[in-house]
């Protein structure tokens, strides 16, 4: 064990100091906005797709809770909202990975389209850990645009979008219904 002249633990302050520099990250209000333009609010629980096993409700909130015929109030979508974000949040924080507030937020908006279980083991996921390149991580983050082995327009917007957050400019776009970079 490390003591100083005077036996204080050395080790107990080397530890306050990592912790204080490493804030848990949260979702800034243009994060939370980007969710909420691409999920769009609908206050009745639906099936985007028939085949889905659950319903959606609010914010893209989906899950055993939601039920068929179910209908909550605009304060509880934006409560289911915040409450998955949060789930989001801690996944990333668990990573000890210093994100710019932009990367954070395309990254919270692209996990909460796709999911935390996608998310834990997607290439995305391994690229961000093992410090890639920005363009190597939004080149894997533009790629999630299919539903049902198909291109969708929404998704690729989003993607758009989440990549041009991450990089902090307009570098992305769709041209001729593909994803291009500048």
């Amino acid at each position: 064990m490390w003591r100083s002249r005077n036996n204080t633990i050395i080790i107990l302050h080397l530890t306050k100091t990592i912790f204080k520099t490493m804030d848990l990250m949260k979702t800034s209000y243009k994060g939370l906005a980007m969710i909420r333009r691409f999920e769009g609010c609908k206050l009745q629980a639906y099936k985007p797709v028939p085949t889905e096993k659950y319903y959606t409700i609010g914010y893209g909130h989906y899950g055993p809770d939601v039920k068929q015929g179910m209908c909550i109030t605009e304060k509880k979508a934006e409560d289911l909202l915040r409450s998955d974000v949060i789930l989001i949040e801690t996944e990333l924080n668990s990573l000890g990975i210093n994100f710019m507030q932009q990367q954070f937020d395309a990254l919270v908006s692209w996990i909460y389209n796709l999911g935390t279980g996608n998310f834990r083991n997607s290439t995305m996921k391994k690229y961000i850990v093992a410090d890639r390149p920005d363009y190597d991580i939004t080149d894997q983050l533009v790629k999630w645009v299919k539903s049902n082995g198909k291109p969708l327009l929404g998704l690729m917007r989003r993607r758009v979008a989440e990549a041009n957050m991450w990089l902090g400019g307009d570098i992305y776009r769709i041209e001729n219904n593909k994803i291009t970079r500048r």
